[in-house]
């Protein structure tokens, strides 16, 4: 075994990701093939190591944000397509093209200077505006829309091979949120039947998101982006999926210390937590430093030996503190921070539904002092310090 710092550290367990792939794709209509999102360090669950699995599985075709996470995963040995969803400034064209990599035209402005730049062809999909409001092509009608793609396409040295958008609020089946889904969806389909009337015949056409994907699923988008499934969360956990995903990160840490506070004893910054009886308290060595946020404090639990421990007091930079009456804790056990045990479960959307935000940005937030240790069925493979 693989030694690493037990202090704090996330398991990303391959087989879970492997048998995510296969429900996901039970979801995908005609030839509609998956994209695996694996910008942000691949949502928290390490880019290289994610993309290599999804490549060794079948998929084709990867999308980051930005030049550098593409530039990583061609070093990490990935041959597949890469779609870089965000803006690349026209500085970077060469580096585009020498490495194959698709760039997201987010204007027609970047469009002109990207021409300008490039030295030799560089791949493009254009981005189609249809109501998220953040970067595309924005017009009226999908007619003003496709003269825009027409003129893009004609400027020397861009190789336009596909246009897409994105879909705001697919994750959403309120009655109004459907029909704007299906206005984005219709909106790009009409542009690309223009293009097709004007002979203009591109390889891809893509809108499905992760929610999209799910609940929209279309076999006229060539390409379903799939991001957060891939790592077994939900796009809205208010909102059931049709399959079973499978969280593929855990996440663990040591406990440190373990103590008998008396009633009224106070627990970290603030005096925040006043103990209401004599209670038994261990401190864990995570902290908001780790990606555990301090929104947190008081409020989530984590689970020692298969038993919920609530979070005490204010979360510390480094480490916080549990309530852990009752349970056999000692120095040296490793507290399950998310993750299951038994019969009980901490998920990173659950803690994200305690303060307010979506499971994304628990995971994406996981700190890369956090050592990544890869496993597959059951064996560690692989252990990764940043």
């Amino acid at each position: 075994m693989q030694k690493f710092l037990k202090r704090a550290y996330a398991e990303i367990h391959l087989d879970r990701a492997r048998r995510n792939v296969e429900k996901i794709r039970s979801l995908l209509k005609g030839d509609t093939e998956i994209m695996a999102v694996v910008k942000a360090n691949a949502y928290g669950h390490d880019d290289k190591t994610m993309a290599r699995l999804f490549e060794s599985v079948g998929i084709r075709y990867f999308a980051v944000s930005n030049i550098h996470e593409a530039v990583r995963l061609r070093e990490a040995g990935i041959k597949g397509e890469i779609l870089i969803l965000g803006y690349t400034s026209p500085e970077y064209a060469a580096e585009l093209s020498r490495e194959n990599i698709i760039n997201a035209i987010v204007s027609e402005e970047h469009a002109r200077n990207l021409s300008l730049a490039a030295q030799s062809p560089v791949r493009c999909h254009i981005k189609i505006d249809t109501g998220m409001g953040r970067i595309g092509i924005r017009e009226d009608t999908p007619e003003k829309c496709a003269e825009a793609i027409e003129e893009i396409i004609s400027l020397k040295n861009l190789k336009v091979e596909g246009i897409f958008t994105h879909l705001s609020v697919a994750d959403s089946l309120d009655k109004g949120d459907v029909e704007y889904t299906l206005h984005q969806r219709d909106f790009i389909l009409k542009v690309w039947e223009i293009l097709k009337g004007k002979g203009i015949n591109l390889t891809h056409l893509h809108f499905l998101n992760s929610a999209g994907g799910t609940y929209y699923s279309d076999e006229r988008s060539t390409l379903a982006r799939f991001g957060i499934m891939l790592y077994g969360l939900c796009p809205n956990y208010c909102l059931p999926l049709p399959v079973k995903l499978e969280p593929v990160m855990d996440l663990k840490a040591e406990i440190a210390y373990v103590e008998t506070l008396k009633k009224g004893s106070f627990v970290s910054y603030g005096r925040t937590f006043e103990a209401d009886r004599d209670i038994k308290a261990a401190t864990i060595t995570i902290g908001y430093a780790d990606g555990y946020s301090r929104l947190l404090s008081s409020k989530a639990e984590v689970l020692v030996h298969g038993k919920r421990a609530k979070v005490i007091g204010r979360v510390c930079m480094d480490q916080m503190m549990v309530d852990v009456t009752g349970i056999d804790a000692k120095a040296g056990d490793i507290a399950t921070i998310i993750g299951k045990e038994g019969n009980e479960e901490i998920t990173a959307d659950y803690l994200a539904s305690l303060y307010g935000t979506i499971g994304y940005e628990v995971v994406c937030g996981i700190s890369k002092r956090i050592p990544r240790v890869v496993i597959d069925n059951g064996e560690i493979v692989d252990v990764l310090e940043y």
